[in-house]
């Protein structure tokens, strides 16, 4: 594939997210205004919302989620920027990537200056069995659907392949858990905010108030591996490799590169990105690789002139604790059958080699998938600020890198970011 350029530089100005949880009595309207009022909180300068030109929305099923379609213009609305052109933007769990996607090349193109790029999802209203189901409207519904799988499966089925493959155990994947949960502990953004160590006290106190013997589970892998505390979900996937259903909504602001320090002193720079799509998981000739992934990181980092060894940091989908390890694979940071490895001995912790998902990725930090691709954004332009609080990497990591995947990999977006 030809390698391409974008026509202008575009900068992230300003990067703000609400916080992912449960949030009953609010609609996506309303979450949204939090990630946007963080926005504006994070813009360094002068800055008049009525100089945005464009609104890209990344959401995936508000229809089926709340009942409400056309959601851009409503929110737009909502924020106080009608007339100007919304759009929204479906491809899963990479919506938000993709709006992001379209707002970059608006502005590379020269046709527009500013534009506002959200993402959202209000899922918790829902009950469970049909959470499920609107989820599953992302797969392949005459062939994969109707004969039983839905997502815990899918990825149960590349987990499995990955064990037989490549001689990772269960525990490969409690090691992505420890890690991600650890990270999350430290963004108060989180969904799941804290350690599993400090999910077992909680869960002993309760034992103990309601009478009942207190559980003797001797560290956390124990405890994971506990069928009451941790029940299966789908072999091997147990509840905690799986991420939450989640609300929450994110929002960036990009413009021209010849702009940006009119915002900031600190712009981030979006030197490279790739989008690829596949068909569905039952056609692949492999369940352990997600080839538009592959496509996607090689395009982005053809773009960006740099190499997987020169990125510094990446946030990457791990919608359950076997995609991340398959990412660090499909982005070439470990070779093919290595990433569990690498994993287990902490090369993707926040003091490792290769640090992945330091906001405690989809797993910690929360899932709410037309949001997940920007919350995302909004970590890296965090890091690369150096703004990341207790959770800030050493050594003013200068290049970052965002992995959003849609379904089980029909979509795959990857951009990559630098400070200068």
């Amino acid at each position: 594939m030809k390698s391409r350029k974008l026509g202008r530089g575009v900068a992230v100005v300003g990067a703000g997210m609400s916080k992912f949880g449960c949030f009953p009595g609010f609609t996506s309207r309303d979450i949204f205004v939090d990630a946007y009022k963080d926005l504006l909180n994070t813009i360094d300068k002068e800055f008049d919302p009525k100089d945005i030109e464009a609104f890209y929305l990344g959401n995936y099923s508000s229809d089926l989620f709340e009942g409400q379609a056309h959601l851009a213009p409503i929110i737009a609305n909502w924020i106080g920027l009608s007339p100007i052109p919304s759009t929204r933007l479906e491809g899963a769990c990479a919506s938000s990537s993709i709006a992001f996607r379209e707002g970059l090349i608006a502005i590379a193109s020269g046709l527009y200056d500013m534009v506002l790029v959200g993402g959202i999802e209000k899922m918790t209203d829902l009950p469970i069995s049909a959470v499920t189901d609107t989820l599953a409207t992302a797969a392949d519904i005459p062939y994969e659907v109707s004969a039983g799988f839905t997502f815990p499966g899918f990825y149960a089925s590349m987990a499995t392949a990955y064990m037989q493959a490549y001689g990772a155990t269960p525990e490969t994947f409690m090691k992505v858990t420890l890690k991600n949960h650890e990270n999350g502990s430290l963004n108060p953004k989180a969904q799941f905010g804290q350690k599993i160590a400090d999910i077992m006290e909680i869960k002993k106190a309760s034992a103990i108030k309601k009478g009942k013997p207190a559980p003797q589970w001797r560290n956390e892998m124990e405890f994971l591996s506990d069928d009451r505390a941790n029940p299966m979900i789908a072999w091997p996937m147990r509840l905690y490799d799986c991420s939450p259903v989640s609300d929450g909504g994110a929002a960036l602001l990009l413009v021209s590169e010849e702009m940006a320090y009119q915002f900031t002193d600190h712009p981030i720079f979006v030197i490279g990105t790739g989008a690829a799509s596949d068909g569905p998981l039952h056609g692949r000739p492999s369940l352990t690789s997600i080839p538009s992934a592959k496509l996607a990181s090689n395009n982005a980092y053809k773009m960006a002139g740099v190499s997987p060894s020169d990125i510094k940091l990446a946030e990457v989908h791990d919608c359950f604790t076997i995609a991340e390890i398959i990412a660090s694979e499909d982005l070439g940071f470990f070779e093919e059958g290595k990433g569990g490895k690498a994993a287990e001995e902490g090369q993707t912790a926040r003091t490792g080699l290769k640090p992945i998902n330091t906001s405690g990725g989809l797993k910690s930090k929360g899932h709410p998938v037309g949001a997940s691709g920007a919350g995302q954004i909004v970590e890296i332009w965090k890091q690369l600020r150096g703004e990341a609080g207790e959770r800030q990497l050493a050594g003013n990591p200068d290049l970052g890198l965002t992995h959003n995947v849609g379904g089980t990999g029909q979509t795959c977006v990857v951009n990559i970011f630098e400070r200068r």
